[in-house]
């Protein structure tokens, strides 16, 4: 071969190089993450998250890039952040931290593929018009509806029998507290106790909701799975030490924390599934066909030390009934 030829045939290939690596940067995926949450009380649903786009084939930085987006409990700050996903043209996007992200993203977009996790009965509020066929450009997790919140205070009642009023904590800036405050009549008539609802959406609310349960006279409280509240969960728990509160959760968390008692599905697990849901969309299943899936276990937790120190006998009842007893 002569020289020449040699040269134009290694400048031939060299020209030719970096075709292999601007397709293969083409085929990394870029995917949305929003939530209403704040990213240092999330690391543990994130990686859930991401075990999930693993267990699908996407690993974040092989062939996947994650743009995030945190509205730390402000959720009037979503829109905009949806919106920031939505003009990156994301190939999904996943909604995370309950109702208020998934209200945005469906408001946002009906053509991005959305994703959202721990969504308290998404029918209702009106985010897909069936869990088996969601139809349009959303599906996801649910994780509890009002059946679940009623069955909590069914819980706390037996854990403490003498309560005569329980109360339910509500963040009216997220749509699902209207649902559980309109069907609180019903657990109480069920219950043959009083209902009250306290509403918090900051940490001042907080105090004062806590502060007022001696004048309401109440016997527990009904922590349900809210991102404000989650994100509040060692000051929820402090202040229900403070006032020798029993307290009943969504989440297994609380009770470790130094909660009473938990009743509800694992949220990492919502996470986790969700991943795969957004894995399987980027590999080509449309949200419409993709059924939004429910919790598949609810565990009972109690706090043994929380109990006596609260003066609380659980009964044998209840601890068979105990899916784990933390002492």
């Amino acid at each position: 071969m002569k020289r020449r030829d040699f040269i134009m045939l290694l400048g031939g290939t060299v020209t030719a190089w970096p075709f292999p690596a601007r397709a293969q940067q083409q085929a990394m995926s870029m995917i949305g993450f929003v939530s209403s949450r704040a990213p240092g009380e999330s690391a543990s649903v994130v990686a859930a998250f991401r075990q999930g786009l693993g267990e699908a084939g996407f690993v974040e930085g092989k062939n996947l890039t994650v743009a995030f987006r945190w509205a730390e409990g402000h959720y009037d700050r979503l829109p905009a952040l949806v919106g920031e996903l939505v003009d990156l043209r994301v190939a999904a996007l996943f909604a995370a931290g309950g109702p208020p992200s998934a209200l945005a993203a469906k408001e946002a977009t009906s053509t991005i593929p959305v994703v959202f996790s721990a969504v308290s009965d998404p029918v209702r509020l009106g985010l897909v018009p069936s869990l088996n066929r969601p139809g349009g450009n959303l599906t996801g997790m649910s994780f509890v509806d009002s059946q679940t919140v009623a069955k909590s205070a069914q819980l706390l009642k037996e854990a403490v029998p003498a309560a005569a009023v329980i109360c339910f904590l509500a963040n009216p800036a997220n749509p699902i507290a209207e649902i559980y405050a309109n069907e609180a009549p019903a657990t109480a008539r069920a219950l043959g106790v009083k209902i009250a609802v306290l509403n918090a959406s900051t940490e001042r609310d907080l105090d004062e909701a806590f502060a007022s349960l001696g004048k309401l006279g109440a016997g527990g409280v009904v922590v349900p799975a809210e991102p404000f509240f989650d994100s509040q969960r060692e000051r929820i728990v402090a202040l229900a030490t403070h006032y020798t509160m029993p307290i009943i959760s969504t989440l297994r968390e609380y009770v470790v924390s130094g909660g009473l008692m938990s009743y509800g599905p694992s949220l990492p697990d919502s996470y986790r599934r969700a991943g795969i849901y957004v894995g399987r969309i980027l590999k080509g299943e449309k949200p419409a066909d993709l059924p939004v899936m429910q919790p598949i276990k609810f565990d009972l937790v109690f706090n043994l030390k929380t109990a006596k120190a609260l003066g609380i006998a659980i009964s044998d009842n209840l601890l068979a009934q105990a899916d784990e007893v933390i002492e």
